[in-house]
């Protein structure tokens, strides 16, 4: 039996992995396509004078510049400031709103793996090259680690593994191929998860650390150990009456949060001294002045008009129009966990919780030989799951919902519960506070949507119906994408 389970995962790993490598050659077979077929919008991508740094210059020349300035032109939106950081360094204020980690490793890979390509395309284009590279590779491994951590919360493999496809052909696609922070972020990020799920806490932590260099959000990883730390007081201090072990958690889930902070906090004091420091006080910037200096929201809200409801504008409509599938998707999968469980996020503290606490304690015990196998119930554990699966639903609909499913509990896992407060946190940032249209690329990261969209595709009642719909949305998306975002024309 577990030989049998052993090659089913390999098969549907290896299965994702096609996918994922599939799917970045097609959106790079699009980009070429429709870069040939038409002409930039904006074509500024070529412009880039000379760092103002004395020590950090311009290749002089280049063996196929005509190859070096295809490659270069290719460099659009958000691209532009990050291959401008990693060879420049942060040399203007709005340059901060872009976190280290992406250029840095550009940076790095453009100096090691592909020097011998400097004098042959030149400085700039090896960047560009470099940040392709990176942001491809990282995808195609997160979409492994989707896989992995879909087993472990979905206890269906068949499930698990229509979510990883469906994530390979997101509707964010194009910004996964391109230089951007998505596939290093998700990689991090769920990357973090799947550790923490397997119980290794400290490369999660790392993980979740690397989450938070690459971007802003990333901090909100934090709240995974923030979940896991506080269900393992409970545990302690009213299942185990256990007062001393509770402080070496809270104290252990302490530590972690604020080396998942760190990058964040190093980040702004860098911004801070840079910019600060260096000026007499009547040419200082307005945040410099403020209680709790922090650079990155001062730029956002300066330059890009980021802020609470700021975007509620009639001429925006547009863009909420775009936003809107990826925002219903996610509306309607945390009201879908709502439903199916709704003793979990109504019971006050901690008490639904405990109720599931052998399956909902994240990454306790969860090790074993293969890496991520799930901990058996005890009887008791089970003999309660069978008296809830008895109970009538209480939530006119869950009937219908629960009939679609040949086996809800493998659906219903209680550790769910971070995933789907992320989400929502998530998706109420988006829609609130940042340009909307962003909330396509900010949200794809988020496992339980491919969760709940693979749920319906497998539904026997709905799923061929919903397949179409979610394909067809996947697909218009990534066209679209490839089109406009390519040829520097607004996307999301």
């Amino acid at each position: 039996m577990a030989g049998s389970e052993s090659s089913i995962e390999i098969h549907h790993t290896r299965i994702v992995l096609r996918s994922a490598i599939a799917s970045r050659l097609l959106l790079v077979a699009l980009i070429v396509l429709w870069r040939s077929l038409l002409n930039p919008y904006d074509t500024s991508a070529a412009i880039n004078p000379s760092c103002l740094s004395s020590s950090s210059s311009n290749s002089p020349s280049v063996l196929f510049p005509r190859i070096a300035s295809a490659i270069e032109d290719t460099v659009v939106w958000d691209g532009v400031y990050f291959v401008r950081i990693a060879q420049c360094g942060y040399e203007y204020e709005q340059s901060y709103a872009f976190f280290p980690l992406f250029p840095l490793s550009m940076a790095l890979l453009s100096r090691t793996v592909f020097a011998v390509l400097i004098p042959v395309v030149g400085y700039r284009a090896v960047l560009a090259l470099s940040g392709y590279v990176i942001s491809n590779l990282a995808f195609v491994l997160a979409a492994t680690c989707l896989y992995r951590l879909s087993v472990i919360i979905l206890k269906d493999r068949e499930t698990a593994l229509r979510a990883s496809i469906l994530f390979c052909f997101n509707p964010a696609s194009i910004f996964y191929s391109s230089i951007y922070t998505e596939s290093l972020y998700s990689l991090s990020s769920i990357g973090g998860v799947y550790q923490l799920m397997s119980g290794a806490n400290n490369l999660a932590t790392l993980l979740f650390s690397l989450s938070g260099a690459a971007r802003s959000n990333g901090v909100i990883n934090a709240g995974y150990i923030c979940y896991q730390t506080m269900h393992k007081v409970y545990d302690a201090v009213f299942c185990r009456r256990h007062f001393y072990l509770a402080l070496q958690v809270l104290a252990a889930g302490t530590v972690r949060c604020l080396f998942i902070f760190f990058p964040f906090i190093a980040f702004q004091t860098y911004g801070y001294s840079n910019i600060c420091l260096e000026c007499v006080p009547d040419q200082m910037r307005p945040w410099c002045k403020a209680r709790l200096p922090l650079p990155y929201n001062y730029i956002q809200s300066h330059y890009w008009g980021v802020g609470f409801l700021r975007y509620f504008q009639l001429k925006q409509l547009p863009n909420f129009l775009l936003a809107s599938p990826i925002l219903s998707l996610a509306i309607c999968s945390i009201i879908h966990y709502i439903k199916l469980q709704p003793e979990i996020f109504f019971s006050p503290g901690f008490r639904g919780l405990a109720e599931h606490k052998n399956s909902a304690s994240l990454g306790a015990d969860t090790r074993a030989k293969g890496g991520y196998v799930l901990k058996e119930h005890s009887s008791r554990i089970q003999e309660e799951h069978h008296i809830l699966r008895r109970r009538k639903p209480s939530i006119k609909g869950e009937t219908s919902i629960r009939q679609d499913s040949s086996d809800s509990s493998r659906h219903l896992s209680v550790t769910v519960l971070p995933f789907v407060l992320h989400l929502g946190f998530m998706a109420a940032t988006a829609f609130f506070v940042m340009h909307v249209q962003v909330a396509t690329r900010f949200l794809s990261a988020s496992p339980p949507l491919y969760w709940f969209a693979s749920h319906l595709m497998g539904s026997p009642r709905i799923g061929k119906r919903w397949g179409y719909l979610i394909w067809a949305y996947c697909a218009a998306y990534i066209l679209l994408g490839s089109l406009l975002f390519s040829n520097f024309y607004p996307f999301t």
